[in-house]
């Protein structure tokens, strides 16, 4: 979508939605979402770049939607080591829309294509994001 930021970025776990999928088979650390998961993306908010538990005071996502891009989420490891604010929050790898329309920032994926991702992955696996070839 050019929106999400060129570098190579550590994935720190998997976010899914009990009600409707399964714990993902992956060696990453897993944890269910619930309706009252969010992520902060407030610059200049202490909890920028963090999740939140809503209603939270400040602009935060909220992660429990009623699409199903987010019933499988993995948290990358971009502007988290500490977050500087407004360098970027909220850059998810997550499932795409049906009509394939673009993202805000994040990488969006089939479900197979996460399955199949997820069963592979590792503790210190990294998702690189590089610049496209010139046709």
């Amino acid at each position: 979508d050019g929106a999400s930021p060129l570098g190579v970025w550590p994935i720190r776990r998997v976010l899914y939605r009990p009600d409707r999928e399964p714990a993902p088979e992956t060696g990453l650390p897993v944890a269910p979402l619930a309706p009252e998961d969010g992520w902060c993306d407030a610059p200049g908010d202490p909890a920028y770049n963090r999740p939140v538990r809503l209603p939270y005071p400040a602009s935060a996502e909220q992660l429990w939607r009623q699409d199903r891009v987010y019933d499988l989420i993995v948290i990358l490891g971009h502007n988290d080591d500490p977050p500087v604010s407004p360098m970027g929050s909220a850059i998810f790898l997550h499932l795409i829309q049906p009509d394939g329309s673009p993202t805000a920032g994040c990488i969006a994926i089939h479900r197979q294509d996460m399955l199949d991702l997820l069963a592979r992955a590792r503790p210190g696996d990294a998702l690189a994001i590089l610049p496209a070839e010139p046709l």
